[in-house]
């Protein structure tokens, strides 16, 4: 008979689950014990950095990764990228150990009090084994969950001294779907819904990037002849923003979100929820004479939207299911007027956000992976960096800091596993740094090929922002003198450098792309402040439209 631990690793072996994300302790060591030679264990300094690494692996391998952390101080260390998980939809398996059984009542020293209670509501399901023979099929119940939509982190809490139990009998290997179809019935009223509107406009979600429905979603736009907004605060991209129907991104507060879509009798919202909204300006939640449909893979996210009907569904299925449906027309679609970015200036020091961005996309290879945790220059990356490839684009649904620069070291070693090997560009603030920057470590030490471009203006600038918008001045504790960017990642063994003017900006960019290893490059850059809510945004125009061939554009 088997110990409970080769049992498990026999399981992960079969699902394919041979990477594990972790930082040691001593209840995780006997799981640990006699670790494989063909399992993979990558090394993060904190357990943030843990889950925030094997985030970003799970995103680019499409796949659960195992992780493991230090019972409840170590979970409690990756709570806020455990909330990012979830709220990205990445499936991750969270392992955590737990102290022996036998001493359990007496909650000795690391017990982990209330271990399924501590993660929630951040995980799809949180569970400690009955009994030592449970843990294989736990593991294989906890598999099923992750993967189903919507996709998310599960957690297990497992005490060190199972790991040495025998097991009669191995759990089976099951198979389960993934996706979920939408309801026929609902598909033709929504067809109907759609063929019948004048002035139709699409809204695009994160979960078209992770269903796999980019060209898809193309086709559908193309043959609706109807204007493509991004979701407020979408982590992946779910359109080509280059595409001539992309109208840009919206606004996360009620007011404004209805204003940038008046003139349209339809909303029709595929993949995201209705909507991420952030600061409160009142209005209407859709224009008047508007109607929105919603297709999300998220029971809750239809249940709890203010507005529309809903079809629970992923994103791809609908739109094979529902584009045979729609009446091939001759809808003319809106002209989109999309601002043209003028020359920033590259002589005056500090540079803008815009005159570093500007100087660094002209050296990017052909494909690369752009992260961004930098909130105040989202709009400047939005101007130099259209995205119009899938899956070239990430970043955090949760808000909360700390996320970006493990998640990039975790997508540069999935573009390795993958053999794809694009390199990952980390645009990261001077804030968000601080966060976690523990994961240059672990990237040095794999020789992950991140390139973190450190955008230092002294000041977290976004609050400085929403301070203005909320009308709240002199609030302390929003400048950041004193930090030291390059001497940080030199100090983990990066490859740094600190670059002040353009010339310093290529220079730098240009020997990172060729190291192949991580790298940090320090920028300091003016601590101007941009109105919150006026980022990039394209805009139609009533009264001027074109015909746009559908197919014509990719």
């Amino acid at each position: 008979m088997p110990l409970v631990r080769e049992a498990t690793y026999q399981l992960l072996r079969q699902l394919g689950l041979t990477t594990i994300v972790g930082n040691p302790g001593s209840t995780e060591e006997t799981f640990l014990k006699d670790f494989p030679d063909d399992f993979d264990y990558v090394l993060a300094l904190q357990e943030a950095n843990v889950v925030g690494i094997a985030d970003g692996l799970a995103q680019g391998l499409r796949k659960p990764v195992i992780v493991n952390v230090h019972t409840g101080p170590g979970l409690g260390n990756a709570m806020g990228c455990i909330l990012t998980a979830y709220e990205n939809k990445t499936p991750l398996i969270i392992t955590a150990g737990q102290q022996t059984r036998k001493m359990l009542l007496l909650e000795p020293f690391l017990t982990n009090i209330d271990a399924t209670v501590m993660p929630r509501p951040w995980v799809k399901w949180s569970y400690e084994p009955s009994r030592p023979e449970d843990i294989p099929a736990a593991f294989m119940r906890a598999y099923a969950r992750a993967i189903q939509q919507p996709m998310g982190p599960v957690f297990l809490s497992l005490p060190l001294d199972d790991w040495e139990k025998r097991i009669d009998e191995a759990p089976a290997l099951r198979a389960t779907s993934s996706r979920m179809g939408p309801d026929p019935l609902y598909a033709e009223l929504f067809a109907d819904k759609i063929n019948a509107s004048k002035r139709p406009v699409l809204v695009y979600g994160s979960d078209i990037a992770r269903s796999q429905a980019w060209d898809a979603g193309i086709r559908f736009a193309e043959t609706l002849q109807a204007p493509v907004w991004a979701a407020p605060f979408a982590e992946r991209t779910p359109f080509p923003e280059t595409h001539p129907l992309y109208a840009g991104a919206l606004p996360a507060a009620i007011g404004p979100l209805s204003a940038r879509l008046e003139g349209h009798d339809l909303i029709v919202v595929v993949g995201a929820p209705i909507f991420r909204y952030y600061p409160y300006i009142p209005g209407q939640y859709l224009p008047d004479g508007a109607r929105l449909l919603q297709v999300t893979d998220d029971p809750d996210a239809a249940a709890k939207a203010p507005v529309g009907d809903s079809i629970v569904a992923d994103s791809l299925l609908f739109l094979e299911t529902i584009r045979p449906l729609i009446d091939r027309n001759t809808r003319m679609a809106p002209e989109i007027r999309k601002p043209v970015s003028t020359k920033p200036d590259l002589d005056h020091l500090p540079l803008s956000a815009d005159a570093v961005l500007s100087t660094i996309r002209p050296l990017c290879p052909a494909d690369f992976v752009l992260l961004s945790e930098s909130p105040s220059t989202i709009a400047a990356l939005q101007r130099w960096f259209p995205i119009d490839k899938p899956d070239s684009y990430y970043t955090f649904a949760s808000g909360g800091l700390g996320w970006g620069m493990p998640a990039a070291v975790g997508l540069a070693l999935a573009e390795r596993k993958s053999g794809r090997n694009r390199p990952v560009i980390g645009l990261i603030g001077d804030g968000s740094f601080q966060y976690s920057l523990q994961s240059i470590y672990t990237g040095v030490q794999q020789n992950a090929h991140v390139i973190f471009v450190v955008l230092r203006n002294g000041e977290y600038a976004i609050l400085k922002e929403f301070a203005k918008l909320e009308k709240t001045p002199n609030v302390p504790g929003l400048d950041l003198p004193g930090l030291d960017i390059a001497s940080l990642g030199r100090g983990y063994g990066a490859r740094t450098f600190r670059a002040t003017d353009a010339a310093e900006i290529r220079e730098a960019f240009n020997a990172a792309l060729a190291h192949t290893g991580t790298s940090v490059i320090e920028v300091p850059i003016s601590p101007s402040l941009n109105p919150l809510l006026t980022g990039w945004s394209g805009r139609t125009t009533a009264g001027h439209a074109r015909s746009h061939q559908a197919g014509s554009a990719s």
